[in-house]
């Protein structure tokens, strides 16, 4: 076997787990004791190596206030390592128990509305609350002191999907921090914060401190950048928990690793990932597709090409992903045949070294009581554990990979700010969703085989022969100076609407639109005129359009295409301009998913950024790369979401089936295949 990285030498990783993880959350403390030997067997035939528990345990973990009962989890703990089966072990503070919450009801969130929320669900408390927080770190601490030794413990757990439902709370005591926030934000300079927030509108001048609150509800449209730094504060807000746990635990156990589950999927989330990824140990990921999106499988690429950027290029673990339905959507559809191997393998291609479900055997009580499992309520003689079994021994003959790095052809620039910024109210048009705008560009790049590193606006982008750039709304004069120096410097940059508008504020920069990239892509806009619901216009390339047009003039940039109808007939729509030794082209309106595709071809040929094999439509080749004992080694993993069978140009060893490669490779429909390159 060719092995990229000894597991030793993988670092920030969870400890001395085989090959890539595979596992799930495991809720022992939903089953009679009884179950558990059963468990643990189960797990060893399906080949899991890696599993999460205690997630969700406070309340049994701590029955009353300063009681602890960790016997139980002693058991668990010991079965599975008995059984070979590592353990992520959470710190169990994502919902404070009923006699917490009952004695403390201070610690409950409130709403922008005033109304504090009742307990009974999940993630019921105020980040700012003095007694979440100690009683939070105790408990972290009291775990990290009972199972240092434990030769079970892999990594540590911290808390769960921060931010997820209870985004940001707006009592008393958050406002206190926010005003403190903003204080050293701002360098206690009110009128830098004035400024900032432009309160010379609607008489929002503020005269002091005190006067300063939470963006809670109003008669109209709140003050943007009040929203903004509201946003920005209850990101860091919550990474203050993370961190206080993770201190404690790092004090005590100081070669466990430590992580929190991040959820950089479809909804891209309440936080600044970019700001998270650098606290945690190694980087790990939530991410569920929607069963009513045919082409799920695109926007769960994206996701995992974005953690893999929030983890530096570095393998990072997909740490829930679900085996078939998923309860909380509208329809709970179960999956199709096969469909999940090839989320599973989409993960690992973008540079996953193991990827967990929610969760290990399927509630039969609670709110997620319909959600799959790995073991469904039907049991193990179940296609959904045939299929886990057979993956699972997937997995562990494509061992090799562990380690490895993705090899991409280009980037595309993500902001988690720029996104809230640019979906804040009153804007231009309601259709604009910032996540739907990066997903257009996207499911281009992903149709034209090229493989994409997602980077923050403050990346290094001179190894990059394309940077592809989608609403970028908000930018710091900083950020935007290095997008110009890219394209001087030979760069090919795509760029969309809405971008370069406001500065780092949320102020709108003058002198025309796009305002900070203005002069690099050679145009400048006087008006929107975003287009009606449904409304749609062409250009005179034969493309189709919708969502937005804008009154633009070329001030050095070539015409491209211009709109032949709809509200501004015979105006530009896609541009490119020479600027220094490379080229930048702008978008102008949102155009349909076909002439898309053509436009990132065409843009991404004259780059030189080319797919690492031409596959047909629907087929997704990704390259690993690392370093063998001989030399470098390269592998391809390949998902065919097509109904059809498909032969690539490939010459290796296929890792599951243990078969030659002679040349041409052949993979099943709705198939997958893992191929060391020879």
């Amino acid at each position: 076997m060719y092995l990229c990285a000894t597991l030793a030498s993988v670092t920030g990783w969870p400890k001395r787990v085989p090959g890539l993880c595979w596992g799930a959350d495991y809720n022992p403390e939903q089953w009679p004791e009884q179950v558990w030997a059963q468990d643990v067997a189960l797990m060893r035939e399906a080949g899991v190596n890696l599993v999460s528990v205690g997630i969700f345990s406070w309340a049994l973990l701590e029955v009353e206030e300063g009681r602890y009962e960790f016997g139980w989890l002693d058991r668990v703990l010991d079965l599975l390592h008995e059984g070979g089966i590592r353990v992520d072990l959470a710190t169990a503070t994502a919902s404070p128990p009923p006699w917490l919450t009952h004695r403390y009801p201070e610690v409950l969130p409130v709403r922008e509305d005033g109304v504090r929320f009742s307990h009974g669900s999940r993630q019921e408390y105020c980040p700012n609350s003095p007694v979440y927080r100690e009683k939070s770190v105790a408990l972290a601490e009291k775990l990290a002191l009972r199972y240092a030794e434990h030769p079970a413990l892999a990594a540590w757990h911290v808390n769960n999907e921060y931010g997820c439902h209870v985004r940001r709370c707006y009592c008393q005591r958050c406002a206190e921090a926010f005003r403190e926030w903003l204080k050293a934000r701002y360098s206690k300079d009110l009128a830098a914060l004035n400024e900032a927030w432009g309160t010379a509108f609607w008489s929002q001048h503020y005269s002091d401190w005190a006067q300063v609150q939470p963006p809670r509800v109003t008669p109209t449209y709140g003050n943007p950048g009040q929203l903004l730094d509201f946003d920005r504060f209850g990101s860091d807000t919550l990474l203050e928990l993370f961190v206080a746990e993770r201190d404690v635990l790092r004090a005590i156990t100081p070669d466990v690793p430590v992580t929190t589950n991040f959820m950089a999927g479809w909804t891209f989330g309440a936080l600044d990932y970019w700001s998270w990824a650098r606290e945690v140990d190694f980087v790990s990921n939530d991410h569920y597709t929607r069963a009513e999106d045919e082409q799920r499988h695109v926007e769960l690429a994206l996701s995992a090409d974005l953690v893999r950027g929030l983890a530096g290029g570095k393998p990072w673990l997909l740490m829930e992903h679900s085996t078939s339905a998923v309860n909380w959507q509208p329809r709970n559809r179960a999956k199709q045949p096969g469909e999940l191997a090839r989320n599973s393998l989409s993960h690992v291609a973008r540079g996953a070294d193991g990827t967990l479900f929610f969760q290990w055997r399927a509630s039969r009580a609670g709110a997620e009581r319909y959600h799959s499992a790995m073991l469904p309520h039907a049991g193990s003689d179940t296609r959904v554990f045939r299929e886990v079994c057979e993956l699972g021994a997937a997995y562990r003959r494509c061992a090799e990979l562990v380690g490895s790095t993705v090899d991409a052809q280009a980037a595309l620039v993500f902001d988690f700010q720029a996104g809230w910024a640019a979906e804040q109210p009153a804007h231009p048009t309601q259709d604009f969703r910032y996540h739907e705008a990066v997903l257009g560009v996207y499911r281009a790049l992903w149709q034209a085989g090229i493989t994409v590193d997602v980077v923050p606006p403050s990346a290094d982008l001179g190894r990059y022969p394309l940077v592809v750039v989608p609403a970028l709304y908000l930018v710091s004069d900083e950020n935007a100076r290095s997008f110009d120096q890219y394209v001087a410097a030979g760069g090919h940059l795509l760029m969309t609407w809405f971008s370069g508008i406001t500065d780092e504020h949320a102020r709108v920069r003058l002198g025309g639109y796009p305002g900070a990239f203005a002069d690099l892509l050679g145009v400048r806009v006087e008006e929107f005129y975003p287009l009606g619901a449904g409304e749609r216009v062409r250009l005179s390339n034969g493309a189709t359009a919708d969502t937005w047009t804008e009154l633009l003039h070329p001030e050095g940039a070539e015409v491209v295409a211009s709109h032949v109808d709809g509200p501004l007939p015979g105006v530009p729509a896609i541009t490119r301009n020479e600027h220094g030794s490379g080229l930048a082209w702008y978008v102008a309106t949102t155009l349909d998913p076909d002439s898309m595709l053509g436009l990132v071809r065409e843009v991404a040929e004259r780059a030189g950024a080319r797919p690492v094999v031409r596959a047909p439509a629907g087929v997704e080749v990704v390259r690993r790369t690392g370093e063998g004992p001989r030399g470098p080694i390269s592998w391809l993993v390949v998902v065919n979401h097509t109904g059809a069978e498909v032969v690539l140009p490939v010459r290796g060893i296929e890792l599951a089936a243990g078969s030659d490669v002679p040349g041409c490779l052949a993979v099943p429909a709705g198939g997958t295949a893992v191929v060391r390159e020879v």
